[in-house]
């Protein structure tokens, strides 16, 4: 028997589908998916996608910096039957793709293990391990049967939903052997708030806590790490932060956003800004005493766009105020691009919904200047949809997928700089070493051999 919570959800979720349909029937929701097919000026980039995405039968494009690393990935990719131009009657529906990873619950619930962790300032985040289920059918892999399984820090969308998409990611990344962890922001997804004090957009203070307690407790796992939708400022912000140091092996990020404040000032086609500006002020309005005291409660709650709502949230206080311009010069998560010292692959369709035109959405220029960014564009798939049929989205196929190939790109980089270099050692042993200057020439290679993990980008 269903309970009533269940029933609910599904007669809500038939309904935002139904009206999604009739309004796009009706041509009312336009602005992002419309305009991709329109003839508005961008940065120059429009016909390249069209030209490319027709002329690869997988209908995919791969945009980078050519490298080692790159010509690795693209073999693998073009390997992989998930990206196939075979079609699907939902393929060109953005919206109804997007509405079904997003609201649709998913196929199974997740069993979490939680962890609450204290900042310094004395907020808290929360880590969800996800710990099953899993399959009945297949062996018991991953966590349980691996010493030092991979992670997976999974960091979902600004709004704090736990959505259809990230759940049926970590189902696949647990039966695929890794261990899924959630990381879930102040005061998100039942987390509590014990400071007047949200994330920033970009602010990376708390995700470094996070990834050190995790090094702590799986010292010796390799750690990936993913993200979905607007998720991706935080990722990003991480990555250009940190550097080298960022404990990361490969990161993915699903439908990111790019250009934020553009983003927020342009603003959501308006299903979708009354949607999550609703579900927005329902989640603060369980603090709303508390940010009553602090913050001009009554002016957040009646915002009328998420530009308004954020920019009240963080630029705008009892005793201070911050430009609008000021708060993205301080938060932007492509300030320190160019630090970003691992892999990063960028999911992305042409019909994105959200993100919008990708002719003034996509820096293209980053992933053709920086070996470490990866843009891997299709035709079809809306906001983190990518659905063809199959029982999850290709884009997770394809994000495990891309995991596995950098680590085995990595492991055979370092065979054969390991081979190269027992074998210049013995040649070293072999020559008469008779004086200081020579032998001490002889460790003038050293930098470049601890180096390796950045020379695959030259």
């Amino acid at each position: 028997m269903f309970s009533l919570t269940e029933v609910c959800r599904e007669i809500w979720s038939g309904t935002i589908i139904l009206l999604v349909f009739i309004l796009k029937t009706c041509g009312w929701i336009k602005r992002h998916a419309d305009s991709n097919n329109g003839d508005e000026e961008g940065d120059g980039c429009g016909d390249v996608f069209e030209s490319s995405l027709k002329s690869n039968p997988g209908g995919y494009q791969l945009i980078c910096k050519p490298s080692t690393l790159a010509n690795w990935l693209l073999r693998d990719i073009k390997h992989l039957s998930q990206i196939e131009s075979s079609y699907y009657w939902l393929m060109t529906w953005p919206h109804l793709q997007t509405i079904i990873q997003h609201v649709l619950p998913a196929d199974r619930t997740l069993e979490l293990a939680r962890d609450f962790l204290q900042m310094t300032d004395g907020g808290i985040v929360a880590l969800d391990w996800v710990v099953g289920p899993r399959p009945a059918s297949k062996p018991r892999r991953g966590t349980n049967a691996i010493s030092n399984p991979p992670l997976l820090l999974v960091i979902p969308n600004t709004f704090g939903r736990l959505t259809r998409n990230i759940q049926q990611l970590c189902l696949l990344a647990l039966e695929k052997g890794y261990y899924p962890i959630i990381f879930n922001r102040r005061g998100q997804n039942n987390c509590p708030l014990t400071t007047v004090k949200f994330q920033p957009f970009g602010e990376t203070a708390d995700l470094k806590e996070a990834v050190s307690y995790v090094r702590y407790r799986h010292p010796s796992s390799m750690l990936f790490a993913v993200s979905e939708g607007l998720g991706s400022g935080l990722l990003l912000s991480y990555l250009g932060e940190c550097g080298s140091s960022s404990y990361l092996t490969a990161a993915c990020s699903i439908s990111p956003i790019f250009r934020f404040q553009e983003w927020f000032d342009n603003g959501l086609p308006w299903l979708y800004e009354w949607i999550v500006l609703l579900y927005q002020k329902v989640i603060l309005s369980r603090y709303s005493t508390a940010i009553a005291e602090v913050l001009p409660a009554e002016k957040i709650f009646a915002s009328s766009s998420l530009r308004e709502l954020h920019k009240t949230l963080f630029c705008q206080s009892k005793t201070e105020t911050t430009s609008w311009d000021y708060y993205w010069e301080c938060n932007d998560p492509l300030s320190d691009v160019d630090e970003v010292a691992i892999p990063i692959l960028c999911i992305c369709s042409k019909d994105d919904p959200i993100r919008g035109r990708p002719e003034s959405t996509l820096p293209i220029e980053l992933f053709r200047t920086n070996p470490y960014f990866f843009l891997l564009l299709t035709k079809y798939g809306g906001h983190c949809g990518f659905l063809n049929g199959a029982p999850v989205a290709w884009s997770h196929e394809v994000t495990l997928e891309y995991f596995r190939s950098v680590t085995e790109f990595f492991r055979t980089e370092e065979k054969t700089r390991g081979l190269t270099r027992n074998r210049g050692t013995n040649m070293l042993n072999r020559r008469r070493r008779p004086t200081l200057q020579k032998r001490e020439t002889s460790y003038t290679g050293l930098e470049e051999i601890f180096n390796w993990k950045r020379s695959y980008t030259r």
